[in-house]
């Protein structure tokens, strides 16, 4: 431990008394530096953690956590499959499907579909989209008459509303008495979502009755589509599932089929992170100049305590102290003011906007229309362990340079 001579005279040179009692402008900027710095990177990262997981909700809400598809064609007793997967623990519940792609066309233009294929009683206990529609409901799709369900985007870009009809086309030929023909189908918009992803654009829903029949699966279902109690371990539950099944299935999850997107997220998170990290840096290292100045300035009293028996050693622990106050006051108050800041930070931006009068993210353009922060300790943790240990790095230099100092040098002009 510091001895309590080199704590006191540390303290002593950080809040350095003046008229006003304030601490020394030079200390003060440097606190405030590194202040600023610990709050930027906790609000940024914890902003960054509220789209993750935003968009992770939205997609993940919409898309299979797993699926579980017949090795050989459609499943033929996908009901009594269906009850024995949803057993298991792990699974909250399981839906079946028929999937393919396709084009639509409607109002003159032409999109490609991934068109699902859905029992609507079942689809809202493993998918978001109940609580996504804009227009129309699952429960207005009906057996037999080939109702669709598209999102805002398609529905845009197709110019198409409730009971409007587009057509479906598959890439798949079928035999006519006119000739080898695509296989096509008029729809009736029944429904228009929106999940504020690329999903609003591509994902068109169907009754599975009516998939069945147009894609040809003899009134079997494709696959289940499974909703995990934890979507992270989605690959080794639906491998365990499958196994327990008996026979041969095909598997997949969600870490195949949009993990690159993720891990892109991830890495993106990171590397803004890694930058931001530089900032604190930067107002950590200014510590250095800091005490250099102070050392410079103390160079006569630094003599004066060497003449006095101070060891170097002790000369060193004082400046360190002076940098650890500055360092330490700096990282906790930054990062109080980080996590104020995060919690607050929505609410402030929709203050601001009602104040202003203008919506700074719209619904139009982005997939949501607020910012979203969601504030993880580990990060707090890791930004203050960060910020603490650049300012203790920060005062070795000037320290020692302190401890250096010899004392008829110092006092010869003195």
């Amino acid at each position: 431990m510091f001895r309590p001579l080199s704590f006191y005279i540390g303290l002593r040179y950080t809040a350095a008394k003046r008229r006003n009692h304030f601490i020394s402008f030079i200390s003060l900027t440097s606190m405030i530096g590194l202040m600023l710095g610990v709050a930027v990177l906790i609000i940024v990262l914890s902003v960054m953690n509220g789209f993750d997981q935003e968009l992770k909700q939205r997609i993940l809400g919409m898309v299979p956590h797993a699926t579980i598809q017949g090795a050989s064609g459609p499943l033929n007793d996908w009901e009594e499959l269906d009850r024995r997967v949803e057993q298991n623990p792990d699974v909250l519940a399981a839906a079946p499907f028929i999937q393919g792609q396709g084009m639509v066309t409607g109002g003159g233009n032409v999109r490609g579909v991934m068109l699902n294929g859905i029992l609507p009683e079942q689809e809202a206990s493993v998918s978001i989209i109940e609580n996504h529609f804009v227009e129309g409901g699952l429960s207005d799709l009906k057996s037999g008459e080939f109702g669709i369900i598209i999102g805002r985007l398609m529905a845009n870009s197709l110019r198409l509303g409730i009971g409007d009809k587009l057509t479906v086309v598959l890439p798949e030929a079928s035999v006519t008495p006119a000739g080898v023909l695509p296989r096509l189908k008029r729809f009736t918009v029944k429904g228009i979502f929106s999940v504020g992803a690329e999903l609003d654009g591509n994902y068109a829903l169907i009754h599975m009755d009516d998939a069945s029949r147009l894609m040809r699966t003899g009134g079997k279902a494709e696959g289940l589509r499974l909703l995990m109690d934890d979507l992270f371990s989605a690959p080794r539950v639906v491998n365990d599932v499958a196994s327990g099944l008996g026979g041969r299935y095909y598997v997949s999850d969600w870490t195949r089929t949009h993990g690159n997107l993720f891990n892109a997220i991830r890495m993106e998170k990171t590397m803004i992170g890694l930058l931001l990290m530089f900032i604190v840096a930067v107002a950590a290292f200014n510590i250095v100049s800091t005490l250099v100045m102070v050392v410079t300035d103390k160079t006569a009293d630094i003599a004066i305590l060497r003449t006095m028996g101070a060891t170097p050693g002790r000369i060193m622990r004082i400046f360190i102290i002076q940098g650890a106050v500055i360092g330490v006051f700096g990282t906790l108050i930054g990062t109080a003011l980080g996590v104020l800041g995060a919690l607050n930070i929505s609410a402030f931006i929709s203050w601001l906007e009602a104040a202003m009068g203008h919506q700074f993210l719209s619904a139009d353009v982005y997939f949501i229309s607020y910012l979203p922060s969601q504030l993880q300790w580990q990060d707090v943790a890791v930004i203050s362990g960060a910020g603490l240990a650049m300012s203790l790095l920060a005062t070795i230099y000037p320290a020692w340079r302190a401890s250096r100092v010899e004392p008829a040098e110092a006092l010869r002009y003195e």
